[in-house]
């Protein structure tokens, strides 16, 4: 493969860069509008060729950087200069973006712009990567820097959106998390074990105007020793791949441990990287092996006295997720390769009797009460996930004196009844929640009952004392039969505390 160059961080570039990409009206939308959305939407399944059939023979601004830096392409030096008439072509070489050959500059990178929505409102950044596999028109080399993805949105869905003094992105990458966590924080440190992804955020901080974050090069948490953090959020390279020879290895997603090893070093090793009431955020893949769960294991990593919320979003086979990371490589079962790699993953999976391989999210919170832990799996779509986290990390801290005095319900969850054909009364009742984690629960005619009664009025001994009557039975046994179910809908989100 031929040399790459550096990308640089240059404050004194990335300005004149950034006010060229602005006057292009160089952000999603437009570009969006430039090529239509069917064929921005082609883009993200890997094909250029609905762009360039909509862009056609147009030279403007928008569409020769379009070309360049979000499909990776070769365009005329005249036009680039044309396009970028501050920093130039000869600035964008300097920044490592592009090189010359002749009348043509080849992109050296990508840019593309990444659209977000926070507390704060809505939001845009340029993020710049390395040339994507469609660019380079072969397999990724080992150490690429990957721009925006899957893993990266999901994450940023996933942190509680709650301000912080200190925080911490721990394999930053393009840095697009540190981007996201220095809205809320007044300090950022982000590190990563490769210089080129360091070298890749440092860039993107300076191309959107960012400027309380740090940047240090080292791996897990050796450039942060002693240190505390309100928040620490990782998308760290938890893929598991084998340690064996000819395997490629990429930094943005193999951490050279064995198995899940990566995870559980994590895991062990946050709790005394977090201050009084500091949360940890991260994704992360964990191995089920014969006669161990993978929440089981994961749960044995964590310690005791934290909050310890783990979601297990899907689970793979052993094959399903090989197959899965080897064409993520770049690698198809027409390569001749393909059979040797997809040998090499199962022989690792088998030797350690690996059952089933799960993915989700993490959350950790270090606290001075009875510890939160919840390990669960959810399979339902999720709306809101840092909120939702957020708001069950408050449901807990609300129950610690006990179930609040008054309730009221949640203004998304809603009541279905099934009744069998002739019948008056309903067979299943369930409660289902319209947004956050989006969960249905069923339900008694008591419990029913309690739920349809709390309007933030009543308080909830009165409401078990008039159910206790209606249904004719002890107080104390049906007040013990609902606590524990009603401290669950609360926890769940489906019961709020009401205002006092």
């Amino acid at each position: 493969m031929p040399h790459r160059a550096q990308p640089l961080s240059d404050a004194h570039l990335a300005q004149p860069l950034a006010a060229d990409l602005d006057d292009a009206d160089f952000r999603s939308e437009p570009l969006r509008r430039l090529w239509g959305e069917e064929a921005d939407d082609a883009l993200a399944r890997g094909l250029r060729e609905p762009i360039l059939r909509a862009l056609g023979a147009r030279d403007d601004a928008l569409a020769t950087l379009g070309r360049l830096w979000v499909l990776g392409m070769p365009q005329p030096t005249d036009a680039v200069a044309a396009a970028l008439p501050r920093l130039g072509v000869t600035g964008a070489v300097a920044l490592g973006l592009a090189r010359v050959d002749g009348e043509t500059v080849h992109p050296e990178a990508l840019i593309r712009p990444q659209s977000f929505v926070d507390a704060d409102g809505v939001g845009e950044w340029w993020i710049a990567s390395d040339l994507d596999e469609i660019a380079l028109g072969t397999s990724l080399p080992a150490d690429h820097v990957l721009g925006v993805g899957g893993a990266s949105r999901t994450l940023a869905e996933l942190i509680v959106p709650v301000p912080v003094a200190r925080a911490l992105d721990l394999g930053t990458g393009c840095g697009i998390q540190a981007l996201l966590v220095s809205r809320h924080a007044d300090e950022v440190i982000a590190t990563d074990i490769s210089a080129r992804a360091l070298a890749f955020a440092e860039l993107n901080a300076q191309l959107n105007g960012v400027h309380n974050i740090e940047f240090r090069l080292g791996s897990l948490f050796e450039p942060v020793a002693g240190e505390a953090f309100d928040l620490v959020v990782s998308n760290p390279p938890f893929v598991i791949t084998p340690r064996a020879t000819d395997v490629p290895e990429y930094e943005y997603r193999d951490g050279g441990l064995v198995g899940d090893a990566l995870v559980e070093e994590f895991l062990r090793r946050v709790p005394r990287h977090l201050a009084p009431g500091g949360i940890a955020q991260l994704l992360g893949n964990w191995e089920s092996r014969a006669g161990a769960g993978g929440l089981e294991r994961v749960r044995s990593w964590i310690d005791d006295d934290l909050d310890a919320w783990v979601i297990q979003r899907e689970e793979l086979t052993p094959l399903g997720y090989a197959e899965l990371w080897i064409r993520d490589g770049g690698t198809l079962p027409r390569d001749a390769q393909f059979t040797r790699l997809l040998s090499a993953w199962l022989d690792d999976f088998a030797e350690r009797g690996v059952t089933a391989v799960g993915f989700g999210y993490i959350l950790l919170r270090r606290t001075a009460g009875r510890p939160l832990r919840r390990f669960e799996t959810l399979t339902q779509p999720v709306s809101n996930l840092g909120r939702a986290l957020g708001a069950g990390l408050a449901a807990h801290d609300a129950l610690a004196d006990g179930i609040p005095r008054r309730l009221t319900v949640a203004s998304d969850v809603t009541e279905a009844r099934h009744l069998m054909p002739g019948e008056d009364d309903p067979s299943v009742i369930e409660l289902r929640q319209g947004g956050g984690f989006g969960r249905t629960v069923s339900v008694d005619s008591a419990l029913a009952g309690f739920v349809g009664a709390c309007d933030g009025e009543l308080t909830v001994v009165q409401i078990i004392g008039a159910l206790a009557d209606l249904f004719d039975v002890p107080l104390a046994d049906l007040r013990a039969d609902l606590e524990p179910r009603i401290r669950r809908l609360v926890l769940d989100g489906f019961l709020l505390p009401a205002a006092e």
